[in-house]
């Protein structure tokens, strides 16, 4: 693909991030890469690490929460239409779908994502629980 060409926003995922969440993938140049992120009604991603990217993301449709640890700093952030966030190189992170409609980012990388081997697992706060309803969790 040229770096010139328009991406429209694929119909389809084109693949399954590691935390569960579907990715589609949007404009890439040589310092980052834009992709859009669902997460369906009821879900609760796994929690993940990134070993040298940090993230944007800004959300588009649906609400819910999102978990980021970053060494002593631990942060629980409403999300919803409008808000937008970082994500931080090495930030433990997870989010979940609080109502019924997909939950929708559009998230920059930087630099670009450089594959499956980018995202470890890490302990999060809820339960990981794609494509079913969120556990108890210890935030409420």
């Amino acid at each position: 693909m040229s770096i010139l060409s328009p991406v429209a926003l694929p119909d389809e995922a084109d693949v399954q991030a590691p935390d569960g969440s579907e990715v589609r993938l949007l404009c890439q140049g040589k310092r980052g890469s834009m992709a859009h992120f669902a997460l369906p009604g009821g879900a609760v991603s796994k929690a993940v690490a990134h070993r040298t990217v940090e993230e944007m993301w800004f959300f588009v449709a649906g609400h819910g929460r999102m978990w980021r640890k970053l060494g002593e700093q631990e942060q629980i952030v409403n999300v919803k239409h409008g808000l937008s966030l970082t994500i931080p190189t090495g930030a433990h992170f997870q989010f979940r779908n609080d109502g019924e409609t997909p939950l929708e980012a559009v998230a920059t990388t930087m630099p670009p994502w450089p594959g499956e081997d980018e995202a470890y697992f890490v302990d999060g706060v809820w339960a990981p629980a794609v494509g079913a309803n969120p556990q108890s969790d210890r935030s409420g």
